[in-house]
């Protein structure tokens, strides 16, 4: 396991122990689920009864489809397992295709607030999202012939849940209404930005996929066909929905809105909001927070990073700094996102602060939940932090590319990455990047900054970079309420490495800590 997944990191005193620690979590997690799922806990804890939602798709796949890919596979196995259910769920919900739970162990949908959990339709298209990324990274083609129906159904609920109309400019586009995104203090909205983004991905996936099957194996096309009955109008239409899918955006603020009307709604002061009412879940009734623009987790953001090659460099920044400033940080899962964002736009010292936050989450149960199990989802984003955000790792375009920004007082880092049946040696310094293929492997391009490098079997190449991407300086907006201002202690406390000499004490939780009525995230 060290050897596929380990991260070397020559920086301060911890970051390491810590690293890895995160790293065992997600083996203790994921390595034998074996087509069951991976529980938002793992092993750890008794929180949410052993349930698993989409947090294992999004934030935890990434790290074992480049490490450990059968472990990936077996992890979306239980995904498969579901499909039937998922059908059963869209009749319910009076779709067609499949509909896969939000919240489940066996299937079965077990969300009880349907606001916060069923309306969030984007789980189709995350957990397409998962199946994509390992096809792409692996070009496993037995595996596309497996979990094809997965993409195909998938894509069938949106053009069902979704309608055609014409803007005020006189163009025609789909839209999706009465959903919820990522962000749980914002439910049931129309064209919510995250969901349209996904769901454009997945209609586009399931067109990739049925056309690669009908030319490169016309058999299993047919068999797939007549057993789903899929005809090509069918896909002709996915590829429309895609085309034509409503991408909210704001002229005035060079920003895309959360969703059709976020940008109508008042804006929350999180500077004025005192650190005992932190978390909002636990002091304001949901019918308050739902009225206001401020965000328990990220949101665009996250798109920004799942679908990074459909923004611009100027339309990320701009998104970044605009929602930053409404984050709560309630969701244990904003900071790993923000950090890679905040590194890929150019704020490193802002970066660095969500990813130490993330890095110590569970260690210093800065949370103080940690008594129910470990933010499984969290660990997985850890990975994310380090490899996509300071190494600047994508593999757009079915492409592996390298962008790095490495943190000033760090002097380097080292990883492995499996990459179309090759295992990539990658190291960072300040001021090169180098990668290494075994003496037995096919030679492989990467590209670093837009250049083509070509790996060849047993030669380390080594790629001089001028410098660790942009400096935009210190982040003066708000900065999220995970990061604490001044005076203020609680969820973004620092850790302090010494103090884990010994036992780490993680005190109990009162029973009204525990979770606010109405939500039911697990992070």
């Amino acid at each position: 396991f060290w050897q596929r997944s380990d991260i070397q990191i020559d920086a301060e005193p911890g970051v390491q122990q810590a690293v890895r620690w995160n790293l065992f979590q997600l083996a203790q997690a994921a390595a034998r689920a074996d087509g069951r799922g991976i529980a938002a806990k793992g092993l750890t804890g008794s929180g949410y009864s052993g349930h698993y939602f989409w947090y294992s798709d999004i934030f935890v796949l990434p790290f074992l489809t480049y490490t450990t890919p059968l472990w990936a596979r077996n992890a979306l196995r239980s995904r498969l397992r579901m499909l039937p259910k998922a059908r059963l769920r869209a009749t319910q919900l009076n779709e067609d295709g499949a509909l896969f739970p939000w919240r489940t162990i066996n299937g079965d949908e077990a969300s009880a607030y349907y606001a916060a959990g069923t309306a969030a339709y984007h789980i189709n298209a995350d957990i397409t999202y998962a199946c994509a990324r390992y096809f792409f990274a692996t070009g496993d083609l037995d595996f596309l012939l497996a979990f094809s129906e997965i993409p195909i159904e998938t894509a069938r609920l949106w053009v069902s849940l979704g309608f055609w109309a014409t803007n005020v400019d006189g163009i025609e586009r789909f839209h999706i209404h009465g959903v919820t995104g990522p962000d749980e203090y914002t439910t049931v909205v129309n064209d919510n930005l995250f969901t349209n983004v996904m769901a454009r991905f997945n209609l586009r996936i399931a067109v990739e996929a049925a056309r690669i099957l009908e030319h490169e194996h016309p058999e299993a096309f047919e068999s797939l066909s007549a057993r789903l009955g899929l005809r090509r109008e069918e896909i002709d239409a996915w590829q429309r929905a895609a085309d034509g899918m409503s991408i909210p955006y704001s002229e005035e603020l060079g920003i895309h809105p959360q969703d059709a009307h976020f940008l109508e709604r008042e804006v929350w002061d999180l500077a004025a909001t005192p650190p005992d009412k932190k978390p909002l879940l636990l002091h304001f009734h949901p019918l308050v927070i739902y009225r206001f623009q401020v965000l328990k987790q990220a949101d665009v953001v996250l798109a920004l990073l799942l679908a990074s090659e459909e923004f611009s460099d100027e339309e990320k920044r701009r998104n970044f700094e605009y929602y930053d400033a409404l984050t709560t940080g309630d969701s244990s899962l904003s900071g790993v996102v923000q950090s890679v964002l905040a590194a890929e736009v150019g704020y490193r010292e802002l970066a660095y602060r969500y990813f130490t936050h993330a890095l110590h989450l569970d260690l210093a149960n800065l949370h103080h939940n940690s008594v129910d199990g470990v933010h499984i989802a969290s660990a997985g984003g850890v990975w994310m932090a380090i490899v996509q955000g300071f190494a600047g790792m994508r593999d757009a375009e079915r492409t592996l590319s390298f962008d790095p920004r490495l943190p000033a007082h760090w002097q380097g880092v080292q990883f492995r990455l499996h990459w179309r049946g090759r295992t990539i040696s990658v190291a960072l310094n300040q001021g090169d990047i180098s990668f290494e293929i075994g003496h037995e492997d096919l030679p492989v391009p990467v590209w670093v900054r837009g250049e083509q490098v070509t790996l060849d079997p047993g030669v380390r190449v080594s790629v001089p970079l001028q410098d660790q991407g942009p400096d935009l300086g210190e982040f003066r907006g708000l900065s999220a309420g995970m990061l604490p201002r001044d005076g203020e202690h609680g969820a973004g406390q620092e850790f302090d490495p010494a103090a884990t000499t010994g036992a780490i004490h993680i005190p109990t939780l009162p029973p009204t800590q525990a979770g606010g009525a109405g939500y039911e995230d697990p992070e």
